[in-house]
């Protein structure tokens, strides 16, 4: 059964009972509302050993929609006095930084309440995900970062609450985005250019100007000759900015995996 908390001095206890017992903890923060992307970060931390924490804005939250989780903890302010610490992320060139660092400030703060061993971030805020692991390690926070793989809708748009706003008329163009990034990715065995080509390629045929369109390594710093990489877009499409990623092999294509 899942309990409801709605205090910080109550979630430090739960916190430093499992520490003291030696049982993990997985810490899933969520913003406002439920979907499926977020139901897969529960599901993934869920399947950890030890207890889920599931972290809320507000109390509209369903917990009954979010099975396996044992503490479900509303909170509305975390800096009563106001927010006197900035936690100012690497600028990548691609998402804003002013618009990152709260983010990553306000999950660092329920980290620091908590104490969590681990804790479950989606990998559509690949950024995100990037900035918060460079944080934790070096802060020396000893906590481990799980990045939990993009939940599409049948059309390959990303699922989340900002990308649900995408008008019906504009559908067919957002789901370009997922398109150019898959399209891209299965272009990786024949290197860098091949990736970034193919993927514009499809942008320009669905009408899509990119606001970025880039290809990275995994830590987004310059992606290898040959390895693992990251290929992410940003695009305003029906007045919603959109933004996606998705994992490239470079130079050794999804064919030659099995065989590597």
């Amino acid at each position: 059964m899942t309990e409801i908390v709605t205090d910080f001095e109550r979630i430090r206890m739960v916190g430093s009972a499992y520490r003291k017992t030696g049982r993990p903890v997985a810490l899933v923060p969520l913003g406002r509302g439920v979907h499926a992307g977020h139901i897969a970060l529960v599901r993934a931390a869920a399947r950890r050993r030890g207890a889920v924490v599931v972290a809320a804005v507000e109390e509209g939250v369903d917990a009954a929609a979010l099975e396996g989780v044992d503490y479900l903890w509303f909170y509305r302010d975390l800096w009563p006095k106001g927010q006197r610490t900035q936690v100012v992320p690497l600028d990548h060139g691609l998402e804003s930084v002013a618009d990152l660092a709260p983010e990553l400030a306000r999950i660092l703060a329920l980290i620091g309440a908590l104490g969590p061993s681990e804790v479950f971030v989606g990998e559509k805020d690949y950024e995100l995900l990037v900035a918060l692991g460079q944080a934790i390690n070096d802060l020396h926070l000893g906590v481990r970062v799980r990045g939990v793989p993009v939940v599409r809708m049948p059309d390959g748009v990303a699922v989340s609450l900002r990308n649900a706003e995408v008008p019906a008329t504009e559908r067919e163009r957002a789901g370009a985005l997922s398109a150019a990034l898959t399209a891209g990715a299965y272009a990786a065995e024949d290197g860098a250019q091949a990736v970034l080509s193919v993927a514009r390629q499809v942008l320009d045929a669905a009408g899509v100007t990119p606001e970025y369109l880039a290809l990275r390594g995994r830590d987004l710093g310059p992606a290898p000759e040959v390895g693992d990489a990251r290929l992410l877009v940003a695009a305003t499409i029906g007045g919603v900015r959109l933004i996606d990623n998705v994992g490239v092999p470079i130079g050794i294509g999804f064919r030659n995996i099995d065989n590597g």
